[in-house]
């Protein structure tokens, strides 16, 4: 049986004030590490610096599901559509479990940003309870927090006519942890900073 520092990849799913520190100590022992942890990003910078400095291979996403990231792109062509059609707005929710420490979600800040990259209408995300008429150049970001619920995600598109709604819900949590192990894979032995929503096309298919 090896021992506790015989790994080649560290997979990181703590919490947000921890990250650092976690990559920092991976970083001196020259291991590897694919970061999950969620609302750390506003440190992003460093722990780049470190990893390049030191240099490893990271991994870091909002969302390690292969479902999420098929979801992001089914998201980024419904927000090129409503870009050429004002006639609909568009707005997302997400539901997470009552221990979530981050509020919204990183999933729902990467959905918010592909939609803010895709409609020039919408050029800010507004995340705080709107108590008045909302800026119709916000992208509306909200969430409820209770229960159990695993992670549910919803995209809406609404005009006068009618009403579209792309939901991601996830089951259980095995497909975060499923995502983790392949970007691990794909890491070992290479080194750099890399969004896994960035490398997903290669992770899904592979070069033989």
């Amino acid at each position: 049986v090896g021992g506790p520092d015989e790994f080649d990849v560290a997979i990181d799913f703590t919490e947000p004030r921890s990250v650092v520190n976690n990559v920092a100590i991976l970083a001196e022992m020259k291991r590897n590490v694919v970061i999950g942890t969620t609302g750390w990003y506003d440190r992003l910078p460093e722990v780049r610096s470190i990893v390049t400095a030191a240099g490893i291979g990271c991994v870091w996403g909002s969302n390690f599901s292969v479902g999420v990231q098929m979801f992001l792109r089914l998201v980024r062509a419904a927000a090129m559509l409503a870009h050429e059609t004002p006639e609909y707005d568009v707005m997302v929710h997400e539901w997470h479990h009552r221990r979530k420490k981050d509020s919204p979600s990183g999933t729902a800040i990467s959905i918010a940003n592909v939609i803010v990259d895709e409609m020039q209408r919408k050029n800010h995300i507004a995340t705080e309870a709107q108590h008045e008429a909302i800026d119709p150049s916000a992208l509306h970001v909200s969430s409820t927090r209770g229960g159990e619920v695993v992670g549910r995600h919803i995209v809406t598109l609404d005009s006068p006519f009618d009403t579209i709604d792309l939901v991601h819900n996830a089951k259980n949590r095995s497909g975060f942890a499923h995502g983790a192990l392949l970007a691990a894979g794909w890491v070992a032995g290479r080194t750099g900073f890399h969004d896994f929503t960035d490398i997903f096309p290669e992770i899904r298919a592979p070069h033989s």
